[in-house]
């Protein structure tokens, strides 16, 4: 079990990668799969990573990320992705089912960082 968010990491980056490189080489995907998987994955990974930093900055094995930790970093990815880029950049659109998927892999890492432990 608390190899557990490692696993989940791993997977996350290993498929994003995938999608991103089937869309790159314009293999059709599903509509979910092309739209609502990488946002889903990437802040899990983000997650991740910045645990992995912090416990080791903190030379604290056992640190973990607390729920407003979490729940602030969707709200800066909801507001940078789904609001501001697209207001300035032509490649990102509003989409509200986004910020809905960032929230809900943001719960996911928390229960699967508390089961972990």
């Amino acid at each position: 079990m608390k190899k557990l968010l490692f696993y989940f990491f791993v997977f996350s980056l290993f498929t994003g990668t995938s999608i991103y490189f089937l869309q790159y080489f314009s293999v059709s995907l599903p509509r979910i799969v092309r739209f609502y998987v990488n946002d889903f994955l990437i802040i899990p990974i983000v997650l991740y990573s910045c645990l992995q930093i912090l416990k080791w900055s903190k030379n604290n094995k056992n640190y973990t990320l607390g729920l407003p930790i979490i729940l602030y970093l969707c709200f800066v990815y909801s507001l940078l992705f789904e609001y501001i880029f697209p207001k300035y950049l032509a490649r990102y659109t509003k989409d509200f089912v986004d910020v809905i998927v960032y929230f809900a892999s943001g719960f996911v890492f928390y229960y699967l960082q508390k089961a972990a432990k």
